[in-house]
């Protein structure tokens, strides 16, 4: 019996069926949505006879799924657990994939499991840190590092809170992002996932976790992929859990010869402050995707993401005009109020999925 997510189909799923069933040789016996993520791309999970597969609909011009291949390739030969691609059209946006099933991390994690589920995270990093080749990705370079942080200015701050970017908030900002970018080029550089977090790890029964969404992995700062996992922006961990779990990566890094003899107060500070720039980013990504491609759901996560930044920028004198800033405006109540507002069931926010506000 056929069943199909998609009932009134357009054009691209149109598109998409036709390829599946030449890829599989036949139609399907059940296509189901899978998984959406921030980004233009979607999953299907595919059911025939007793195989599961994962369809990628990564649409062109939106997408490009030639990064997604090549990274595959890169953390196969790392003997890291990620999808197997068995066909693939990249020139219309179409993977399909092998399937590591449906327990994601966020969802699976809890007081009882966490340190052993973390273990296994931090041992694959590290495996990922010292067997990838990054040479042939791209940079994370200063320029990059800077653009992300001004999504906080223009996204954030102009868009979300609607303030004014004073000449006075325009150089306490920029000092701090030059200050970040500094201490990030400072840091080893390692490949770089980008978005190693509970949504993108995947619970397996044996050679845990599986890993997905890596296709805009870079060359980059050591520390940013760890700041993804522990201080992760859909789950919160007490400091107390934190603690040893950086510990636990420094000693394993540390012998893996990643951290180029650093101690382990210098790697606690490369972690803290490449955590602030990607904190600074995030808020701007997640009030983008609400604004330009009408993803509600990010706002509500905008305010862990605060939470990391100004707590852990406290922690330093060279970022105190910036903590001062935001704490003069109360960013964190001024957020709350402006999703409270946005999450009215009279608010209309006046962007359609996918409009851009540029």
């Amino acid at each position: 019996m056929l069943c199909y997510a998609f009932v009134a189909m357009n054009t691209r799923d149109a598109q998409r069926e036709y390829w599946l069933q030449r890829a599989l040789g036949t139609r399907p016996d059940c296509v189901t949505a899978a998984s959406s993520d921030a980004s233009f791309r979607r999953y299907f999970r595919v059911n025939q006879a007793s195989l599961s597969r994962i369809v990628m609909d990564a649409p062109p011009p939106q997408e490009d799924c030639r990064p997604f291949v090549y990274v595959t390739d890169v953390l196969h030969a790392a003997g890291l657990q990620v999808p197997r691609i068995f066909a693939a059209d990249v020139d219309s946006g179409f993977l399909l994939l092998s399937d590591l099933g449906d327990a994601v991390y966020l969802d699976a994690l809890t007081d009882s499991n966490c340190c052993e589920l973390y273990q296994d995270a931090i041992l694959a990093l590290v495996q990922m840190q010292r067997r990838c080749d990054a040479s042939l990705l791209p940079v994370y370079d200063s320029q990059r590092l800077r653009d992300e942080m001004q999504l906080f200015v223009d996204w954030f701050w102009i868009r979300h809170l609607q303030l004014e970017h004073t000449d006075e908030a325009a150089t306490i900002l920029n000092a701090a992002f030059e200050f970040l970018i500094g201490d990030a080029l400072r840091q080893p550089q390692v490949f770089v996932h980008r978005d190693y977090h509970s949504r993108n790890l995947m619970v397996l029964k044996h050679d845990n976790p599986g890993i997905l969404d890596y296709q805009d992995a870079v060359l980059g700062p050591v520390g940013y992929d760890l700041v993804s996992l522990l201080r992760d922006v859909y789950v919160r961990w007490p400091q107390s859990r934190i603690t040893p779990w950086v510990a636990r990566y420094y000693e394993l890094a540390s012998a893996s010869k990643l951290l180029d003899g650093a101690s382990a107060s210098a790697f606690t500070r490369w972690f803290d402050l490449i955590g602030v720039q990607r904190h600074l980013k995030i808020a701007g990504i997640f009030a983008r995707l609400y604004y330009r491609d009408g993803k509600v759901r990010y706002l509500r996560d905008i305010a862990l993401t605060l939470d990391y930044l100004l707590d852990v920028a406290a922690r330093y004198a060279e970022l105190a005009p910036m903590v001062e800033l935001l704490a003069a405006i109360d960013v964190r109540a001024l957020n709350r109020q402006r999703v409270a507002c946005i999450d009215r069931p009279d608010h209309n926010a006046g962007q359609s999925a996918g409009q851009s506000a540029r």
